[in-house]
């Protein structure tokens, strides 16, 4: 098999990934969304609900709505980072996990995601189950997490979630750190590499900084 039909496979065994674990995801929820829907006099079901929707609307507020990067995205910015075994990557509101299975699966990195929303952690646990990964899932808000060991940051956070969390991940993260923003830039810090929008492909730039 070709190079070129090896990254077609890949591609094609990822979007399947991505149909399945979601499929499955959804297929969880529905007795979720059953008790919290049918049984509003239940307590738990009110705590259920309690306990999917609050750190959703947080992570909405403080991160970014869950919108997946594009795939051909992700393998660009996976391949900009040229990540070596061992390094230590975080994705920052990571999401169905896509960037960090990969990291892990195809560059041997010690990758972690982190995510807030219940409902989108879930579809992240159950696509490393397909992925076979072992990148690690935490639920938790990245902001209160130490990083300070990162080789490399991925996120695709809005601008106003970048500004806050900016000073944080500066006094954190080593020189030699490189953070990859996908669509968003983040002003206050030098750029060092962008990769134009391709507008006719839907995919937003990509911008990429390291830590002096």
């Amino acid at each position: 098999m070709t190079l070129k039909n090896d990254h077609k496979f890949t591609f094609i065994k990822s979007n399947m990934l991505d149909i399945l674990s979601t499929f499955l995801t959804i297929f969880l929820l529905i007795p979720i969304l059953y008790f919290t829907s049918a049984h509003f006099d239940n307590v738990f079901a009110l705590v259920i609900l309690i306990m999917i929707c609050v750190p959703t609307i947080m992570a909405m507020i403080n991160g970014a709505p869950f919108v997946p990067t594009p795939m051909a995205r992700v393998k660009k910015m996976v391949e900009l980072a040229k990540i070596k075994p061992g390094q230590r990557v975080y994705d920052l509101g990571c999401g169905d996990g896509r960037f960090v299975y990969i990291a892990a699966n195809e560059y041997g990195a010690k990758a972690t995601g982190i995510e807030l929303s219940p409902i989108v952690y879930l579809l992240a646990v159950v696509r490393k189950f397909f992925w076979k990964s072992r990148a690690q899932i935490l639920f938790s808000d990245f902001k209160t997490r130490d990083i300070s060991d990162a080789d490399i940051i991925f996120c695709y956070l809005l601008p106003e979630s970048l500004k806050k969390i900016q000073p944080s991940i500066n006094r954190q993260i080593k020189p030699g750190t490189k953070i990859f923003s996908y669509a968003f830039e983040i002003p206050t810090w030098k750029l060092i590499y962008q990769e134009e929008r391709r507008p006719e492909l839907n995919l937003a730039p990509i911008f990429v900084y390291e830590k002096q």
